[in-house]
């Protein structure tokens, strides 16, 4: 069913224009939602009507909200594919990303209004009416919503999206909390005893909870999250195995929305190659990025010079004598100038985000003794650069996301 659906519906059929196939995948998805949405959110109307039960009235309320979320869905899936235009240069994406913040919104506040009614049912009880009919349509419609919930997962694998990956969960949690209602009728049915109040909020605040988590997960790439471990390691590789570069550092990486992904890295070469030459790399490296990776990159050549002894020495020995320092990573860049009184040895020196507040100045103060230690004449010029890794997979790279 998934297959015929997305070969029918979805307009690129071939995987190479991944703008229309992703645009394909957002309406396909938003537009089945909001007919199922709507005819199950009905049907709980009646159901919970038929029944007396206001843990499918809640049920029911949440779906009509799922419905209104999926048009949110549509709506923002059309909006992020538009152009780039001279107000917005990197796109329109990003709405994409507020389409999950509009659903998880959405979800939230209506499990707030369900936790009085809920609250009412509990102090209040009225019995349920037995009807066998509503608990076979309770069955289909939490199939239909398992279903929804393997579909969306699977789009939103296939084209990488929050947006629907949040409206797979919430699929899920709707079939969960449909499961939950017909258990409590159940319950009456056999057992007499009516927790349908109790099950309404319990539903409630299941329904807040995952609106709340939804919420975490697709704001935060507005607010600059860092990049995934994959993605890093997908340009670290790229840029590294090109022969020529003796190394990478400052790897920044700029998320504009989906597939459009924006990043600059310090690539360091051999500062007695031919300049034109290493431009050359450089291009070639810029170019593979975006053809292989679609990362719009941005590379700054570094040269290294490597054949002075005193400029490797140094590094290996502040390397080492700074390694014990609590959120020091590493250093880079490290050059000597020579002056009329002093020789500044000047280096880059990569500290952890939740570095203490004194890494940097114990830092400075351990660079200058070890320095002072080889010559009296050595002053310290140390440059803090912030390394924003997820995690030590990535240590070698500093790592930001704007």
């Amino acid at each position: 069913m998934t297959k015929w659906l997305i070969k029918r519906f979805v307009t690129d059929k071939s995987g190479t224009d991944k703008r229309a196939r992703r645009l394909g995948c957002g309406r396909l998805s938003g537009t089945i939602g909001i007919l199922l949405y709507a005819a199950i959110g009905v049907g709980k109307i009646f159901i919970g009507m038929a029944t007396g039960s206001v843990a499918v009235m809640i049920d029911a309320v949440h779906n009509l909200a799922d419905a209104g979320a999926s048009i949110a869905t549509l709506v923002g899936f059309t909006l992020a594919s538009r152009k780039s235009d001279a107000e917005h240069p990197f796109g329109h994406a990003r709405i994409e990303y507020m389409t999950g913040v509009v659903v998880s919104a959405i979800i939230t506040g209506i499990g707030i209004m369900m936790v009085r009614a809920s609250f009412e049912k509990i102090m209040d009880p009225t019995p349920l009416t037995e009807d066998t009919a509503s608990i076979v349509f309770l069955i289909i419609m939490v199939l239909l919503t398992i279903w929804f919930y393997l579909f969306n997962m699977k789009l939103s694998k296939w084209i990488g999206s929050a947006s629907l990956k949040a409206t797979g969960v919430e699929s899920r949690n709707d079939a969960i909390a449909t499961i939950a209602v017909l258990g409590a009728i159940l319950i009456h049915q056999f057992a007499g005893l009516n927790i349908d109040g109790f099950i309404g909020m319990g539903v409630a605040i299941f329904i807040i909870y995952s609106g709340i988590t939804m919420a975490k997960e697709t704001v935060s790439p507005l607010f600059g999250q860092s990049p995934s471990p994959e993605t890093v390691r997908e340009i670290a590789d790229l840029v590294q195995g090109h022969e020529g570069v003796l190394g990478i550092h400052d790897l920044i990486v700029h998320d504009y929305g989906p597939q459009h992904v924006f990043a600059s890295v310090h690539i360091e070469v051999d500062s007695r190659e031919d300049i034109f030459k290493s431009h050359a790399l450089v291009d070639d490296i810029e170019k593979r990025a975006q053809d292989e990776l679609q990362v719009m990159l941005v590379g700054h050549m570094d040269p290294l010079d490597t054949q002075n002894p005193q400029i490797s020495g140094l590094r290996e020995t502040l390397a080492k004598g700074l390694s014990g320092i609590t959120g020091m990573k590493g250093i880079h860049d490290l050059r000597i100038v020579v002056g009329p009184e002093a020789t500044n040895i000047i280096f880059d020196v990569v500290a952890t985000h939740d570095e203490p507040e004194n890494t940097f100045i114990e830092v400075e103060s351990a660079a200058q003794k070890i320095l002072s230690g080889i010559d009296p004449h050595y002053v310290a010029v140390v440059n803090r650069d912030l390394d924003y890794c997820t995690n030590e997979e990535d240590a070698d790279n500093e790592v930001t996301a704007i």
